[in-house]
This record gives C-alpha cells, sequence and structure tokens, in this order.
C-alpha cells in the first residue's frame, strides 16, 4: 500500500497498540501513539507465544527479537510450604505445548522487540509517552479527540489499546461495569532478586487456602518474577491504592510459608509492581462508528486464560489487515474485524483447568485434590488431554494480508 493522507490514532502503548501501530506503519497509514506513562513499562510477568500468536509474531517479523529475549524456561514445579517438591512437569513431555510453552518472554521485553521494530519501521509516527485521551466527539467523517496534555486533533480513526481500564472504551462504548465480569480474585507480580538457592530454569508455585505464590525465571539470573494470585471479594477501594494492594498481600501472605517472606521483603523495592483484579473483559461489538478496541480494552480473559498476549498479537493483525485490505471503507473494515476475530476469542477466552477454582483452592480439602491433580498432569495417559485443553486455538486459520504482514526487506 502506498503511503496514504488517513491518520490513525492508536490509544495506549502495550502489546496490542504497538503491534498495531506497526504494521498500520508498514502499510503506509499516518499513526499517532499515546501512551499514559512517561516511559516504556519494563519488566512484567513472564508471556508465552503458541499457536496463532506464534504464527503472528513470524508474520510480522518479530521471532529473531523474541529469541534473543525469550526466557530459558524448562519447566513448572509444585511445592509444600516447606519447599518439599510433589510435582514436576518439563516442557518438553508436553511438546512445548503445556502450561509453560516453548517460548516464553517477559511483557516488558516483548514491548521493547515491537518498539524497536517500530523505530526500524519509518514511516509517519507520532510517538507519544505521558498523555492520553479525555474526550472523543466523532462524525460520519472522523474523530475529535481531546487529549490531558491540552491538545485537540482530528483522526480518521481511533483504536483504544489501553487494557482493562481502558478509557477509550468508556467514552466510546460506556462505562467499564458493562463489559467486565470479576473472576473472584486479584492478581500480582513484580521482580525481585533471585534467592540463591533458586533452580534455574524453573517455574515454581506454592498454594494454600487462597492464596497462590510462585517464582519463575527472568532474563538475568540475578532477578526472578514473583507472582501472587489472592482469592478474595473485590474490594473497589484498592484501585490505585498501592499501599492498600501491599498491606493485603501481607496479610494474605503472612504465615504462607515457602518463600512468602522474601516475596513479601521485595515488595517495598519493587519498580515494576503491579496489582489489579482477575476480570473478563467482554465487548459484544467491537465497533462503534470510527472507534474500535484491540486487546485487553476489548476482549480480556483475564491473566487465568493465559491467552492474553495472543488475543493481543492476533486481534492486532487482523485489525491492521482488515484496514489494509481497505482503507476507503474504514467503518466498514472494522466491522469485519469484529466479525474476523470473533471465533478466535469465542476459544481464547476460556479458562484452562477450571479457572481459579483450581489455581487457588479456596479449602485444605481443594488445595489436596489440586496435589493429586499436578501429579496426575504428567503421567503418560494424561499428557495427550493436557496439550490438547492447551492448545484449543490452534485451529483458528489466520487471514494473510502480505502488504501489512510482511516486514519491509
Amino acid at each position: 500500500m502506498e503511503t496514504t493522507d488517513l491518520h490513525i490514532l492508536v490509544s495506549g502503548g502495550g502489546i496490542a497498540g504497538n503491534a498495531v501501530a506497526l504494521q498500520l506503519i508498514r502499510a503506509g497509514f499516518r499513526v499517532t501513539v499515546v501512551e499514559r506513562a512517561v516511559g516504556p513499562r519494563p519488566g512484567g510477568q513472564a508471556v508465552d507465544l503458541r499457536g496463532p500468536s506464534r504464527e503472528v509474531a513470524e508474520r510480522m517479523g518479530l521471532l529473531p527479537g523474541i529469541r534473543a529475549r525469550q526466557l530459558d524456561e524448562r519447566g513448572m514445579a509444585y511445592v509444600d510450604r516447606d519447599g518439599r517438591e510433589y510435582a514436576r512437569m518439563p516442557t518438553a513431555i508436553f511438546e512445548g505445548k503445556g502450561p509453560v510453552a516453548d517460548i516464553e518472554i517477559t511483557r516488558g521485553d516483548l514491548a521493547e522487540v515491537l518498539l524497536a521494530a517500530l523505530a526500524e519501521a519509518g514511516g509517519d509516527l507520532d510517538y507519544r509517552f505521558g498523555d492520553h485521551i479525555e474526550a472523543l466527539d466523532q462524525d460520519a467523517a472522523g474523530v475529535e479527540v481531546a487529549f490531558a496534555s491540552g491538545r485537540r486533533e482530528r483522526f480518521d480513526l481511533v483504536i483504544g489499546a489501553d487494557g482493562v481500564h481502558s478509557a477509550t472504551r468508556r467514552l466510546a462504548f460506556g462505562p467499564e461495569e458493562r463489559f467486565s465480569t470479576y473472576l473472584g480474585g486479584y492478581t500480582s507480580y513484580f521482580t525481585m532478586p533471585a534467592p540463591a538457592d533458586i533452580e534455574p530454569g524453573w517455574m515454581t508455585m506454592h498454594s494454600l487456602p487462597g492464596v497462590t505464590i510462585g517464582l519463575r525465571p527472568d532474563v538475568d539470573p540475578a532477578t526472578c518474577k514473583a507472582f501472587v494470585v489472592l482469592r478474595v471479594p473485590a474490594d473497589p477501594a484498592l484501585r490505585r491504592d498501592v499501599a492498600a494492594q501491599q498491606a493485603l498481600l501481607r496479610a494474605e501472605l503472612a504465615d504462607a510459608g515457602w518463600r512468602a517472606p522474601e516475596i513479601l521483603a521485595a515488595l517495598p523495592d519493587a519498580a515494576d509492581f503491579y496489582f489489579d483484579e482477575l476480570a473478563r473483559i467482554d465487548v459484544p461489538e467491537l465497533a462503534a462508528g470510527r472507534v474500535t478496541l484491540v486487546g485487553d480494552a476489548g476482549y480480556c480473559g483475564s491473566p487465568l486464560s493465559g491467552m492474553g498476549t495472543a488475543m493481543a498479537l492476533v486481534g492486532a493483525y487482523l485489525l491492521a489487515g482488515a484496514l489494509t485490505a481497505d482503507p476507503n471503507d474504514l467503518v466498514g473494515a472494522v466491522r469485519r474485524y469484529a466479525r474476523d476475530i470473533t471465533p478466535f476469542l469465542d476459544q481464547a477466552k476460556k479458562l484452562p483447568g477450571g479457572g481459579i477454582a483450581m489455581m487457588v483452592p479456596a479449602s485444605g480439602f481443594g488445595v489436596r485434590m489440586a496435589k493429586v491433580m499436578a501429579r496426575a498432569m504428567v503421567s503418560k495417559p494424561m499428557r495427550p488431554l493436557v496439550i490438547k485443553m492447551m492448545s484449543h486455538t490452534d485451529d483458528f486459520e489466520l487471514p494473510t494480508y502480505p502488504t501489512a504482514a510482511t516486514p519491509p526487506a
């Protein structure tokens, strides 16, 4: 596609926003990206690439950069409160398609790969950190946007890629509670010093009633990623209150055993501390005139699904491809994107293994049953079933958009 005067705004500089911006720039669109954060966000939990998301990464030319930064993850181990191991799941026994995939990378590193690709792509890109949308006013020909910085500009299309608590979605589609379903808990993760006796390459988890904690490898062997999942009632007061969030973690992990004291000790110094509710986002119609949504802003199965990155990359690829295929009818292209991605989302949002009830049992009996299930999963008869459960989106057939999908030579 030749360069066009069409100007597209992408709200959000995460995985979905950067991926769709990259494809649009390559296709000749004029693109502005606004990201609320003042700079690239480091760290973040590990995400995997498998099935369609891996194919998208390959078509976009991202795999070399991903391979250079991918984590050394050899499998998953389960331990009790005293650190005694009761189940071990090597990646190899599931052919790289089990709970730990053969390509795992931190969210921050994947974002850096995308930002590097954007820098190399050239094109008409205006990337702004430290700004966000405050108001939208659209008509048949475009969208007038007011930003927190005080700027007002007009765009041919606005793409909301600003996460679970999307301001773009709220402004164009309605309040968050209309689309968000609380799934029974909260998750937190952050970078911490790696314990001296941590086993390289292995993610380790420990569960007790209402709490699951774990450590997983980092690119830097001196650090690791801590994660905590809590099964507690919803508390709106926790939103954006870091002190209250960390107080809740201290209370829930006070007698958790295993590595809980080290995890709690690292809380005050964690530069990439993340805490949020486990929520599912369902927006029935992803097109609202000249505003659309991609990634968690429009469809999120929660971290429990393990498919957030897959939905972000596949959604970005399909949206950019639809717009590239018909730049003269942006509204119609957005509707086609919404139609094309629905079969993938129907599968990707499914929670494997019973969701939070399995990952964070509520009782001592539930913890004991989860231990039995963890041991059973590694048995030879169960391995094909685990692979099938974790590969439920693999039969989704990606369309081909040559001009948008292939990086320039």
